[in-house]
């Protein structure tokens, strides 16, 4: 059974998670129609797109294409990416890493256009 992070670690990968994501964030007239975001919770972390609604453009969607999952018996971080299938896969070239550093650099380098196209 894996425990969930602490409340200091939270705040920690919160901090490492989001100095990433404003540096990967589009422009500020651009984040309307879209933007990045992430979620810490438990012990995942899970990287977003957030778009508004193709009929209703007032409401926000949220499309989940990065995942990360803490695994404390093996002290690793599980890495997942969302096809069009909709499914959480296994990044295959990588599928552990001992560090949520690690995993961001994966999306960082995205060498196989799974996370960021």
């Amino acid at each position: 059974m894996d425990i969930a992070l602490s409340e200091f670690e939270c705040k920690r990968f919160e901090r490492i998670v989001g100095a990433f994501i404003d540096k990967r964030r589009p422009p500020p007239h651009v984040r309307p129609k879209l933007d990045l975001g992430f979620r810490v919770a438990a012990h995942r972390v899970e990287l977003f797109e957030i778009r508004p609604r193709f009929d209703r453009p007032s409401e926000k969607l949220e499309h989940p294409f990065a995942k990360a999952t803490y695994v404390t018996a093996q002290d690793v971080w599980k890495v997942f990416w969302q096809r069009a299938d909709l499914k959480w896969h296994r990044y295959d070239p990588a599928p552990e890493v001992p560090s949520l550093e690690d995993f961001l650099q994966l999306g960082q380098e995205d060498r196989h256009a799974c996370f960021f196209g």
